[in-house]
């Protein structure tokens, strides 16, 4: 079957603003030896154990090449309630609060999974990230509480990540835009970023509930459906993925950044009443999951995660979705975790 790679856009703003990291050289140490002594034994000693602990410190990561995703399950249904709702974004966390956050799950991140593959460095300038819109706007996946689509929701973080990771050094970043039906889109997806030989593959989603799960409200007049029961975003990786370790080093690396901006991840999925839709959890403490058949995740050939940002259908959650203050956060979280995957010092150091 020959697929028409026309119908992905990829947007490209003119203005690049390139951050050059800058290495930061490590542990300048001259002493005099006290030769004969057992306190010079000593010295020798703890000479070496700082040297170990600056290995530690500039130990790289990996950048490869892996898999890639598919659309998550959208709908609606019947049942019966109608009240109005109103509620406000919620502030977002203090830069104190999320650092401590952060420095909290840092102790994970100094020790990666035996399986994290170890890799050279990458230079910002170059590596290129392909940030795929999930759906397309003849399928545009779920609809909100209060009507909006989710291809909308997704396309405005996509392109707020864009200009974060673009204004934060990563110039080749690609923002791709799939035209036509939901599942021959997959398949373009797929070679769109396979031909751009993307080192990192990103697809951007808002999530929703099963039919089963929704209720029946009005708002501004119209009939629309609710489910305020779940909420929280969750992390995707295939296992099926050419290079899965990689795939899942970068997972857990948006998953904790979500994490220490303070956000929860939705719980859901390991639950039976999720039916089909229920998911392994690989880690419990920042919510990535396995979905080892979608499409985007398994079949591209450079390491691939979904994110689905946070739930639309859940009318707080909405609120805060579609708010510029939440969406900063989560393109701050994002930004953060690939200049970790880069260069895994970043976390420990800060921009080098």
């Amino acid at each position: 079957m020959v697929h028409n790679s026309s119908q992905c856009r990829l947007i490209d703003p003119e203005a690049r603003t390139e951050t050059h990291l800058k290495g930061k050289q490590g542990l300048l140490s001259s002493e005099r030896k006290l030769a004969g002594s057992g306190f010079g034994v000593w010295r020798r000693r703890h000479a070496a154990i700082i040297a170990a602990m600056a290995a530690l410190v500039l130990l790289p990561i990996e950048v490869s090449h892996a898999g890639w995703l598919s659309d998550m399950f959208k709908g609606s249904s019947k049942p019966d309630k109608s009240r109005k709702h109103v509620a406000s974004p919620k502030p977002a966390a203090s830069p104190k609060s999320r650092a401590e956050k952060l420095a909290a799950l840092r102790p994970a991140i100094l020790h990666p999974p035996a399986s994290t593959p170890a890799a050279t460095l990458c230079n910002p300038a170059k590596f290129r990230i392909v940030l795929d819109v999930g759906h397309t706007a003849k399928s545009e996946g779920a609809m909100s509480a209060r009507n909006v689509t989710e291809f909308d929701f997704n396309l405005r973080l996509a392109q707020r990540i864009e200009r974060t990771l673009k204004a934060d050094g990563f110039a080749e970043t690609r923002l791709l835009v799939t035209e036509g039906k939901a599942r021959p889109s997959l398949v373009r997806r797929v070679d769109a970023a396979n031909n751009l030989h993307a080192d990192l593959f990103l697809s951007i989603h808002h999530d929703s509930v099963p039919n089963k799960f929704l209720e029946n409200w009005e708002f501004e007049g119209r009939k629309s459906h609710f489910s305020d029961r779940f909420s929280g975003y969750s992390v995707f990786v295939s296992r099926r993925n050419p290079d899965f370790a990689t795939s899942l080093s970068f997972a857990e690396l948006v998953a904790r950044e979500m994490k220490a901006e303070g956000l929860h991840y939705a719980k859901q999925y390991t639950q039976p009443i999720m039916g089909r839709y229920q998911h392994p959890l690989l880690n419990k403490d920042t919510g990535v999951y396995s979905y080892d058949d979608l499409v985007v995740l398994r079949s591209t050939k450079m390491p691939a995660v979904l994110l689905e940002a946070g739930s639309i259908i859940n009318r707080d959650e909405e609120l805060e979705m579609a708010s510029p203050e939440r969406q900063t956060i989560i393109a701050s979280g994002v930004a953060a975790a690939v200049k970790e995957f880069c260069d895994p010092r970043w976390a420990i150091l800060g921009p080098l």
